[in-house]
């Protein structure tokens, strides 16, 4: 489920901060930050352009935020597990059973009804981000597209652990399963766009402004499949349950990273426009 959702405005906490020590962020922060003076946050790996090889928009995300909660930070990669509940219980609430995590919070979790009901020993909150599935083309080889059936015959490329991968594969019976192209990673799948070997690419919106960069060979717009959420899906942390301090603290300190305009500047810094929630 992770893996599908990550290949898928909060309200101000505080309304104004005006003094440099005013903000209780950087004070009421959980016993265990208290008592370590660092934060340690849990990232995704491979998973670019939010966090890979310890850069990206989650990275900058969370020294940012360490910033603000007044900590060191420490950052706890690690690779995405078959299901994002195994994720969370992983990296917020338990553990790896190989030794590593759990950490104080992780970051790019999908804010959704389902998964935070399934989940009753972490909180997810703070949204910080909407995610959106489109369709990059090359404007040769796709002039024009009204629907899916304006794919058929070419080469499209998708990430192999991508949503996109999932609803092209599976759609009209498999229809356009032979043209499908599958690559390691969106990154991947975009440069060879770049390099003309498909004709389009299907992936998610930061994914592809990052890699792309305004190209005018290129153009990105939306694609319908029944199963795709019409408005994308949301992302924000999450905490172990019990860790209330600790989610005001980074939900205050989120807050004000959006309300101050530091968080758009973050993820202009990759390339990517941020769209709120």
């Amino acid at each position: 489920m992770q893996k599908i959702f990550r290949k898928v405005v909060p309200a101000l906490i505080l309304a104004s901060c005006f003094l440099a020590d005013q903000c209780a962020v950087a004070q009421d922060h959980g016993p265990k930050t208290k008592a370590t003076g660092v934060l340690s946050v849990a990232v995704y790996n491979d998973f670019a352009p939010f966090s890979d090889h310890n850069a990206g928009i989650d990275i900058d995300i969370a020294r940012a935020l360490a910033a603000k909660l007044g900590l060191q930070l420490s950052l706890l990669p690690f690779p995405a597990g078959d299901d994002v509940n195994d994720d969370l219980r992983n990296m917020v609430w338990k553990g790896h059973y190989l030794g590593y995590g759990p950490a104080d919070v992780m970051l790019h979790v999908p804010v959704e009804p389902s998964l935070i009901a399934h989940n009753d020993k972490v909180a997810i909150f703070s949204p910080y981000l909407r995610e959106s599935v489109r369709l990059v083309r090359d404007l040769k080889k796709i002039p024009t597209y009204s629907n899916l059936d304006t794919l058929s015959g070419l080469k499209i490329g998708v990430d192999k652990a991508s949503i996109g991968a999932v609803l092209l594969l599976g759609a009209q019976d498999g229809k356009f399963r032979e043209d499908v192209k599958i690559y390691a990673s969106a990154t991947e799948a975009l440069e060879k766009l770049k390099a003309g070997e498909v004709a389009g690419v299907i992936a998610n919106e930061a994914e592809i402004e990052s890699v792309l960069k305004q190209d005018a060979r290129f153009q990105m717009g939306d694609i319908s499949f029944p199963m795709l959420p019409r408005n994308g899906w949301i992302v924000g942390m999450a905490v172990k349950k019990e860790n209330t301090e600790l989610k005001e603290a980074l939900a205050a300190a989120t807050a004000e990273l959006i309300a101050s305009g530091e968080m758009a500047k973050i993820f202009a810094s990759h390339d990517v426009k941020m769209v709120q929630p």
